[in-house]
């Protein structure tokens, strides 16, 4: 038998299938391309066939990895939020938090799974997780006195993306390997939009 590096067999196995989709999500960041399951398992440190133990084919590991990264994803921003301690405090948290995503590897990771897995694989995945982090959102707005949540809060995330997305378009994303340029480019965007509104509250804009 095998030796197992774990408690129990099922340890052993949980922690093994946890280095596969590790493994896949670090090459899918790295290339946005799909990674051969032998490029996987050399990552993880298993044999191409032990892969095959744990998922049986490309597509059932893809699915797995949208199964486990957006609801990661939506703990990442959740967190931010939660420790911020204002609701305008709480929305530039959600604000910072989705920009790190955008400017991370974790942006490539989600344009790789766009362009491989099936959009109805990703569909409820990707629902959940815009309603899961969008409920906090509308709460700090609501909490901050905006007297139209529900609108601000679409207004917020448009103009997140917006603006991470010109940020990676921008000459300062070039040979940016960590992304920290291209975070300070939006934010700051986001800073001269969404600062002031921050700083004299929904009764004093406009």
């Amino acid at each position: 038998m095998p030796r197992i590096a774990a408690p129990t067999v099922a340890e052993h196995h949980a922690n093994q299938r946890r280095a596969v989709l590790d493994a896949a999500r670090d090459l899918l960041g790295e290339t946005a391309q799909l990674p051969s399951m032998a490029a996987i398992g050399k990552r993880a440190g298993l044999a191409r066939t032990s892969v095959y133990q744990y998922f049986g084919s490309a597509e059932e590991l893809l699915a797995a990895v949208v199964a486990d990264v957006f609801p990661d994803w939506a703990a990442r921003v959740l967190d931010r939020v939660e420790a911020a301690d204002s609701p305008a405090a709480r929305v530039w948290a959600y604000v910072e938090a989705n920009v790190d995503l955008f400017t991370s590897s974790e942006q490539q990771v989600a344009r790789a799974l766009t362009m491989l897995v099936a959009p109805d694989v990703l569909r409820r995945p990707m629902e959940a997780f815009h309603a899961r982090i969008r409920g906090p959102l509308r709460d700090a707005l609501a909490d901050f006195g905006d007297p139209d949540p529900d609108t601000v809060a679409t207004l917020v995330d448009t103009l997140i993306v917006t603006a991470a997305r010109h940020a990676v378009d921008s000459d300062t994303a070039t040979d940016d390997a960590d992304g920290a340029a291209t975070r300070r480019v939006a934010l700051d965007g986001l800073r001269r939009l969404i600062g002031p509104y921050l700083e004299r509250g929904p009764a004093n804009a406009g």
